[in-house]
């Protein structure tokens, strides 16, 4: 049984041990906090999530909620299920885990999530519709069954959001080798707003053109502002930019303006002061984000740098090889978990030129073992 300390990486853990097999134990989990020590209410929601996608597993958690024990089960998924992700975290927080398990199921995912789709935490669901969707696509061959279908938006505090999944099964992965990043040769993007005036989408698109107009031409920004039913039930409004490179890489970036969730959990936004900013400056915050991204180099943003580093220890035993720029914290700590869990220990080459970096390794070959034979 392997032991962790804290509540970081939550997900990952969880993900992890479920693919690998091995039983994990959490302890001290939020235990210097006086007021609130344990798990908060959306790791309790992943909880149950993980319940619903997996037959034998078993959770155990102690009376003050600040140590966990975990033993996996077999991951069956299957279609028509069903899940209210609250509205302490955006779905985008429960999207990420969907992805990978959902490709190791013993029948296909189909699944609808209820709740944030855009805040300022979560990736939203325009970024993994329009960027982690197609880079998986990509990397794992895929044709069809991978899908996001984005019902109705729901910004915070009060949700209100609905999107429906799809993923295909596969038997094993195949290898993964993205080296190549290109040069940027379009930006694409999409402006939404709920219960708001649909001027604002128009507003965050001139912010964000004012800035990447100078560095290219070609720049389009569609705009979804939504009304009614498919609106939720609070207002916000926010922005997502893809950059296209010659390649076929995707860079994405986004910034989001919602109201404040009363809760004080909530991890710290990731575009700070962004609930002070009027609709151009979430255009133009958005564009120097991207910029940003552009800049660190790698064939991925910062954001999906660990998700494909455990695509890649998953993959087949032959080489599986990315380029990326300098890794986050989150990637380091993924690599940590890729090497406890499945053994796979990846090589790092840097390439001084353009300050990026060239991670191999040999994959642990991960199969598929729920999947039927036909």
């Amino acid at each position: 049984m392997l032991r962790f300390k804290g509540c970081q990486h939550f997900r990952q853990r969880l993900v992890c041990s479920t693919l690998s097999g091995r039983p994990i134990r959490i302890d001290d989990i939020r235990a210097a906090d006086p007021e609130s020590p344990g798990l908060r209410d959306f790791e309790a929601s992943f909880l149950r999530l993980l319940e619903k996608l997996t037959n034998g597993c078993v959770v155990e958690i102690n009376e003050t909620g600040t140590s966990l024990r975990y033993r996996p089960g077999v991951v069956v998924c299957g279609m028509g299920l069903s899940h209210d992700c609250g509205t302490s975290r955006g779905i985008g927080y429960f999207l990420e885990p969907l992805l990978v398990l959902g490709l190791y199921g013993k029948k296909a995912l189909s699944i609808t999530l209820k709740g944030i789709t855009n805040d300022s935490t979560d990736p939203g669901v325009d970024t993994f519709r329009t960027v982690t969707l197609p880079l998986m696509r990509k990397a794992l061959g895929l044709e069809d069954g991978l899908e996001l279908r984005v019902v109705s938006r729901g910004a915070a505090p009060g949700g209100g959001g609905e999107v429906v999944l799809r993923v295909p099964l596969v038997k094993e992965l195949g290898p993964i080798k993205l080296v190549d990043e290109g040069m940027v040769k379009r930006i694409r993007g999409v402006a939404f707003s709920m219960k708001v005036s649909p001027q604002i989408t128009n507003r965050m698109v001139d912010g964000a053109r004012g800035v990447l107009n100078s560095l290219l031409a070609d720049v389009y920004v569609f705009t979804d502002a939504t009304s009614g039913a498919a609106s939720g039930k609070s207002p916000g409004y926010g922005i997502t930019l893809v950059a296209e490179t010659t390649s076929g890489c995707l860079i994405s970036a986004e910034a989001c303006h919602s109201a404040p969730r009363s809760q004080e959990d909530v991890a710290p936004q990731r575009d700070a002061g962004s609930a002070q900013q009027v609709p151009e400056d979430i255009g133009t915050t958005a564009a120097h984000l991207l910029l940003e991204e552009v800049r660190r180099g790698g064939v991925v943003d910062g954001s999906h740098q660990g998700l494909m580093l455990l695509l890649c220890a998953l993959g087949p035993e032959e080489a599986n090889s990315l380029r990326l720029g300098p890794l986050t914290p989150h990637a380091v700590r993924t690599l940590r978990h890729i090497r406890d869990f499945f053994g796979v220990t990846f090589s790092l080459r840097t390439e001084r030129t353009s300050n990026t970096l060239f991670a191999t390794c040999v994959g642990a070959n991960v199969r598929n073992v729920s999947r039927r034979v036909t």
